[in-house]
């Protein structure tokens, strides 16, 4: 069995219309799809993560990713994965190359659990929960009301563990107040300040009882000023988002930056990279968490890892549904859990109308600028 085509689909299927509304809406409705096709009819689906520039990601995809994997044998994926990195070296390790590298991958795991009539945990080393636990991703909102709506909108749907992304403690404080005590609350603020306004306002966010203050710093990259910052509040620190590789994580780790790892499938180049990040965090007792605000096989992946992978005690679920499923059969959410896909591969096939009818758009091109 050889690969005999990768093709990837840029696609931008907006968030259904949701009160309260949000300014993140728009920016979050795109989406990168991959197939991967082989010589005997067998098909895998991966994803790229979308919501920056699309078609440079798909432009490196195409010119300088599939002539690496073509002809190749798709369930050698350490190898194919070997030599995609090896041609990035000098421009790549991170950002737009490793996301393409991420959808590649995915379509690989989705193929070879297909080859094998078997759901990639098996191939990732058994089950070991066969459901996820799961917080609500809530959007930015504009005020602490809307915020509050937005929590109690989430309670309503059995959520018992809900994100924020505010950056203002009154918003936090409206959403601890519809929340009551038994809820946990995340907050991912997305590096919106220095070392000493994180430490500041970290301090005044410490009697909302957070589960974890998310990238407070800017720069994400600054471990030693995450590492001042964990050190000076009682919030656990969550960050890595934004990082790749399993060596991003070494420093992040290494700089004692963080109590909660959060790679991204979409990111950090895979699922293999996510099992090497999983064994990196066991080793300096970092709690790892899988960023995973995606609707697609980026989505399905991370279940399959958290099933996988022992310690994972919740992965991502964004509060807001696209306006139509992107994934034929998606996952689904009950009483606080998501069920992880049991078909062969990943599970998460597209409906091919909604390719047709969601087309990437020249007007849905601006990147999604974080405010």
């Amino acid at each position: 069995m050889k690969i005999s085509e990768v093709r990837a689909f840029a696609l931008a299927i907006p968030l259904r219309q949701v009160d309260p509304p949000s300014s993140w809406a728009a920016g979050a409705g795109k989406q990168i799809l991959v197939r991967v096709t082989t010589d005997e009819g067998l098909t895998g689906w991966g994803e790229c993560f979308a919501y920056g520039a699309p078609m440079a990601v798909i432009s490196i995809l195409d010119d300088a990713l599939a002539p690496l994997v073509l002809g190749h044998d798709p369930t050698q994926i350490e190898s194919a994965v070997d030599r995609m990195h090896r041609a990035l070296m000098i421009w790549g390790r991170r950002g737009l190359a490793m996301m393409a590298v991420s959808g590649i991958e995915l379509a690989l795991w989705d193929l070879a659990g297909k080859a094998r009539g078997v759901p990639v945990y098996e191939l990732l080393g058994g089950l070991c929960q066969s459901r996820a636990r799961a917080y609500a991703s809530l959007l930015r909102y504009d005020t602490p009301a809307q915020v509050r709506q937005a929590v109690s909108a989430a309670m309503k749907l059995g959520h018992t563990a809900i994100k924020l992304h505010q950056t203002d403690v009154e918003s936090v404080a409206a959403a601890r107040e519809a929340a009551g005590e038994r809820v946990e609350l995340m907050l991912d603020t997305n590096c919106p300040w220095s070392v000493e306004e994180a430490i500041r306002i970290g301090r005044r966010l410490e009697r909302f009882d957070l589960r974890w203050l998310e990238e407070p710093v800017w720069p994400p990259e600054d471990y030693a000023g995450l590492a001042r910052v964990r050190a000076a509040v009682t919030i656990p620190i969550a960050a890595g988002e934004n990082d790749a590789t399993v060596f991003g994580f070494k420093e992040l780790i290494g700089h004692g930056a963080a109590d909660i790892a959060q790679p991204s499938v979409t990111k950090v180049g895979g699922l293999l990279e996510m099992k090497k990040i999983a064994t990196l965090a066991a080793t300096g007792s970092t709690t790892l968490v899988p960023h995973s605000f995606y609707y697609g096989p980026g989505l399905a992946a991370t279940l399959h890892f958290a099933a996988a992978t022992p310690g994972v005690p919740y992965v991502e679920f964004p509060a807001t549904d696209l306006a139509v499923p992107l994934m034929a059969e998606p996952p689904r959410f009950e009483g606080g859990f998501v069920a992880v896909p049991s078909r062969p591969g990943l599970g998460a096939d597209p409906g091919l109308e909604v390719l047709a009818r969601y087309p990437y758009r020249p007007d849905a091109g601006r990147p999604f600028y974080l405010r």
